[in-house]
């Protein structure tokens, strides 16, 4: 059914206790179960898993997926199959609702683990104890709960702003519930289907689970004389290069250098693949765009002109020319140079997101008169007056205890992240962009010109700042659909933290065996952390700006510095051209930066997967079609599955190599 909103005059001319008695009379569904044991426990398995694919595609791609959507369909199409079988009663439209907050509010864990604390251990070389990460990342992200509370009041009650991707989160709960369920069945199907596939896919190009079946299932080793695990090469020109060596055939090459140390190889990744189709082709393309200009074109004239050379290791081993070391000794400082100032016009060409703020706060408050009528469901705002304080004073004790950051330097920080936050909220109300990555730059530089000496006094309350903003404006978002179906604010604040610990107790051990597996003498070492598989692109940038602001600019080669001159300007001339055109231009700053972080063949998957829901889209723009119902309606779930798929069989197959 249509869901019931205010309209504009209502909107600027009720007062906030007219607002709020019109929801508590209209939308307010009362004792309807909401944050049950049942809906807990789906949220927090669900979260679990989601949050855990989240990192996964983060440490690969750069990109952070949303998992609502995704949360509410297999939510939903469990319970209805678990009530047709006559199992358990279906789930009530609030039930599904919270179970997403907690998966949602899980997926925010994975932002600060493959960016600030990932660079503070590739900058440093210190690998940070679990229970530190644990009890870090925990502190900030219900900061960021504390911080939201407030701000919904303003942002949601009384401004009715319209957050669209949690509006959008809504109207699908609301389709779900009020038809047939036919539609949620069908994309619960796309979903799963996908993910089988996906998972299939992954399990015959991976080792570890290719030695399970082989030697400890099949015992091929013993009856088949075995001594290695075949698996399909994820890498398909492995295949031409193996026929090259033994017939002494043709080897690519581009200025003299070998594709392979460039990092151009061909690659079919069925979870870049599902990122691609989700990112669309204009990001897509600018990735690819940015992935050549450095590696095909840049890299091999900087290698040919000696400012990218071999090197020798601290161990006394050469290390020979590859991509990451094309990206470390020079791609990355102008990757860094076209990404933050990208971000940084990209803000400024939103100037909605501070006029609108400005506007909101210099309107007089309007207060209610008497009792509060939603005093009753709603979080108690002394929870925040109280908590705020109490958790940045923690915060800042251990930033100091675990990083060696003075707590004047927190403190110092704490203003920006409240005006970060607020800044961060209110444009992912209007837009449903948070920028916190050009944000969090701005702490970052300011702490960096106060103390240059510990990479940490930068980098952490960045961090800090970053996870903060980012934390409270997604759940503001992620409140949105709540308001729309009338559930109760305390029981959805309650079910973040729950997810917020259902992320952190998910993603954490995993970050360890993905990225920081222990050797045989169970040594562990951040060398292992950025690899050919996980190329960390998040950490990369603020490892590259932690380094530029430790050394300054002057300890660059002179072809860096010209290039990041250049890509600032090229950022400047593509987001201000795309200010003036109305979008028009076709490129994003920020990805191609983004490009050049990113391993070649990624970007390369990535490209196919949204050329192929582009092209199929224009193939079938008519609603209604089979063609659209699958490509463009069911582009969502096929994504979430070839993702969800991929990642947790990857992530099983790390845990297997572990093993055996």
């Amino acid at each position: 059914m249509a869901l019931q909103q205010l309209n504009e005059e209502q909107i600027r001319t009720w007062t906030r206790a007219q607002k709020d008695e019109w929801w508590f009379k209209n939308i307010y569904r009362g004792d309807m179960p909401q944050l049950t044991f049942r809906s807990a426990l789906t949220g927090f398995l669900l979260g679990g898993i989601l949050s855990a694919t989240a990192l996964y595609i983060a440490a690969k791609s750069g990109v952070n997926i949303g998992v609502g959507l995704t949360s509410v369909i297999l939510a939903f199409a469990l319970f209805r199959i678990l009530s047709k079988t006559g199992v358990a009663k279906d789930f009530t439209i609030l039930e599904n609702n919270c179970a997403q907050s907690i998966a949602t509010a899980a997926g925010y864990m994975t932002m600060p683990m493959v960016a600030p604390i990932t660079a503070y251990m590739l900058v440093t070389g210190q690998i940070i104890p679990w229970w530190h990460m644990l009890i870090w990342m925990v502190v900030c992200s219900i900061l960021g709960v504390l911080v939201a509370f407030p701000l919904k009041r303003r942002f949601i009650n009384e401004d009715q702003l319209p957050f669209p991707e949690g509006r959008a989160c809504g109207v699908v709960l609301d389709t779900l519930y009020s038809g047939d369920g036919k539609e949620g069945m069908r994309q619960a199907r796309l979903l799963g289907l996908t993910t089988l596939w996906a998972g299939a896919y992954q399990f015959l190009i991976s080792d570890g689970w290719m030695k399970l079946l082989q030697f400890k299932v099949l015992q091929m080793d013993k009856w088949a004389g075995m001594t290695q695990a075949w698996h399909l090469q994820e890498r398909i020109d492995t295949y031409y290069y193996q026929l090259a060596m033994k017939y002494d055939l043709w080897i690519p090459k581009i200025l003299g250098v070998d594709f392979r140390a460039l990092g151009l190889r061909l690659t079919v990744d069925a979870a870049m693949f599902g990122v691609g189709g989700l990112m669309g082709i204009r990001v897509a393309s600018s990735l690819l765009l940015g992935s050549l200009l450095n590696f095909a074109l840049l890299g091999p004239l900087m290698i040919q002109r000696g400012d990218i050379v071999e090197r020798i290791a601290p161990n006394g081993k050469l290390v020979p020319i590859s991509r990451v070391e094309i990206l470390n000794q020079w791609g990355l400082w102008w990757a860094v140079s076209i990404m933050v100032v990208g971000s940084i016009v990209t803000l400024a060409a939103k100037p909605e997101i501070f006029t609108s703020l400005f506007k909101s706060l210099g309107k007089q408050k309007s207060v209610a008169k008497g009792p509060d009528i939603l005093a009753h469901i709603e979080l108690p705002l002394m929870v925040s007056y109280i908590g705020i304080p109490a958790f940045s004073l923690l915060g800042a004790w251990l930033n100091l205890s675990f990083f060696g950051v003075p707590m004047v330097l927190t403190f110092a920080a704490l203003p920006l992240v409240f005006l970060l936050a607020v800044i961060c909220a209110n444009s992912m109300a209007l837009t449903s962009w948070s920028p916190t990555g050009a944000l969090s730059k701005i702490t970052q530089i300011t702490m960096g010109v106060i103390d240059r000496t510990n990479p940490a006094s930068n980098m952490i309350p960045a961090g800090m700042t970053a996870e903060v903003a980012s934390n409270a404006s997604n759940l503001l978002s992620d409140i949105t659909p709540g308001y729309m179906l009338g559930a109760k604010p305390r029981q959805q604040a309650i079910g973040h933290v729950i997810g917020i610990i259902s992320g952190a107790l998910a993603c954490i051990p995993i970050y360890y065996l993905l990225f920081l597996p222990a050797d045989a003498q169970g040594i562990r070492d951040t060398a292992t952390i950025v690899s050919d598989r996980f190329s960390h692109p998040s950490a990369m940038q603020w490892k590259g700006m932690a380094e530029l602001i430790a050394k300054g600019v002057s300890s660059l080669p002179t072809s860096a510095i010209i290039a990041m001159v250049v890509a600032a300007l090229a950022a400047l001339v593509i987001e201000g051209g795309k200010m003036i055109t109305k979008g028009k231009i076709p490129l994003s700053a920020v990805a191609i930066g983004l490009g050049v972080v990113l391993p070649p063949e990624a970007c390369l998957a990535m490209w196919l997967g949204a050329a192929a829901f582009w092209w199929m889209g224009r193939k079938h723009p008519e609603p209604g079609t089979s063609g659209h119902q699958f490509w463009v309606e069911g582009c969502e779930p096929i994504c979430a599955g070839l993702i969800s798929g991929a990642a947790l069989m990857g992530i099983g197959n790390a845990l297997l190599n572990v093993m055996l």
